[in-house]
């Protein structure tokens, strides 16, 4: 932990939402979590990556998945991430945003440059929330999900008894 800026942890220790971890901090308060690091840049303001893990479709679901469908679905979550920023209530311009399959996960990492260090807590929180949003919207009805998914629909179904069959058409 002695590699991140003192500023970014004091920011990190001291937002609810999120715990130290080996490298960086990670969100506690979403079902698919996150992780940030900081670094110092040549200016005085930080930069950020903030590393988000979520399940493709066909690791999410218990039924097959056709290839055409797992590909439509992962370039559509790439394309819908690229929006992140107006999610955040402050200006950010995203450096980078990667966004690759691994091991049955889509990972999505976000790197910016952002000068206030108090504030940046809630700008990868922000950022992290829109993941999970985006995720959820794009899921696939007719399709049986495995937890954490299936948690969150029967969630959203507020006070349904969901979550052990496939989602209503």
């Amino acid at each position: 932990m002695s590699d991140l800026p003192e500023q970014a942890r004091r920011a990190f220790d001291g937002h609810d939402a999120f715990s130290e971890a080996d490298e960086g901090y990670e969100l506690q308060t979403t079902a698919f979590g996150g992780r940030v690091t900081a670094e110092e840049t040549e200016g005085w303001a930080l930069r950020y990556a903030l590393t988000v893990g979520v399940p493709t479709l066909d690791a999410a679901v218990e039924e097959d998945v056709g290839e055409h469908l797992e590909e439509g679905w992962f370039e559509t979550y790439e394309l819908r991430l690229e929006d992140a920023p107006g999610a955040v209530r402050d200006s950010v311009d995203l450096e980078g945003i990667d966004v690759r399959t691994e091991d049955g996960d889509a990972v999505a990492t976000f790197t910016f440059t952002f000068g206030n260090a108090d504030r940046a807590p809630d700008v990868a929180k922000a950022i992290a929330e829109y993941v999970e949003g985006t995720y959820m919207e794009g899921i696939v009805p007719g399709f049986t999900y495995r937890p954490p998914v299936a948690g969150l629909l029967s969630k959203a179904r507020q006070g349904e008894d969901g979550g052990s069959g496939p989602m209503p058409l």
